[in-house]
């Protein structure tokens, strides 16, 4: 069979699926789900968490420099995520997206973006600045931001046969993307009034004073509330 037809025969089958959803009593992996026409909904806190300016690392640093830069983010990011709780879904180049389920979702979410902001600070920039001396010479500034929302969304599968992989459907995982790539240093940590109105209170305030400012932006051409903190959690 030519290409032609056999993208043809694929776009009819995808398009004439029809999804056999079920509710997600945990957070599924891709062996959890059809590839043909499954679907889980699932009630969620999505975390994702971006290294800025990795462009301008690499071109100052060696590769090697900027490949360890960016593992040792994502390897403490990946960390904390999981010790708060929750699981990680996707990684997407210098980004990873993490997801955390139960009655504590908000609050486990954002202590998680609050503590990869430490490490970023604290471990990452400083070890890196003594190391290497691209950094160091460049005055390179190792910089993230993450975004959290929380609500429904489905996970189906993508791709073909031995070549596929989760995708999240919905506003939660698109909206905690869109507020990850905001770059408002010392604010780096962005979350969506959903998360904000509904966490609590140890992830809201510090000795008595609110951590985060209200403000708005735009996502999918309507203006949204949401949050900002330039505060960090010592793991």
């Amino acid at each position: 069979m030519a290409l032609k037809d056999d993208l043809t025969d694929a776009v009819d089958g995808i398009l004439g699926t029809a999804f056999e959803e079920r509710e997600g009593k945990k957070i599924p992996t891709s062996d959890d789900i059809a590839l043909s026409n499954g679907a889980v909904k699932l009630d969620a806190a999505f975390l994702y968490a971006d290294l800025a300016g990795s462009g301008v690392i690499a071109k100052v640093c060696p590769w090697d420099t900027t490949a360890k830069i960016i593992r040792a983010y994502l390897d403490c990011s990946v960390r904390i995520i999981r010790a708060q709780g929750g699981e990680i879904r996707s990684f997407d180049g210098d980004r990873v997206m993490g997801v955390f389920i139960g009655d504590r979702k908000r609050t486990d979410a954002v202590k998680a973006a609050l503590k990869i902001q430490w490490a970023t600070e604290n471990l990452i920039q400083k070890k890196a600045t003594a190391r290497f001396n691209s950094v160091k010479n460049n005055d390179v500034k190792i910089r993230q931001a993450c975004g959290i929302d929380v609500g429904i969304s489905r996970a189906v599968r993508a791709g073909i046969r031995n070549n596929n992989d989760l995708i999240w459907i919905g506003r939660p995982p698109s909206f905690a993307a869109k507020l990850s790539d905001n770059r408002e240093y010392p604010y780096c940590t962005f979350i969506s009034a959903a998360v904000y109105d509904a966490m609590l209170d140890e992830a809201k305030l510090s000795k008595g004073v609110n951590m985060w400012e209200k403000r708005s932006m735009k996502f999918a051409g309507v203006d949204e509330d949401v949050y900002r903190s330039n505060y960090e959690w010592t793991p």
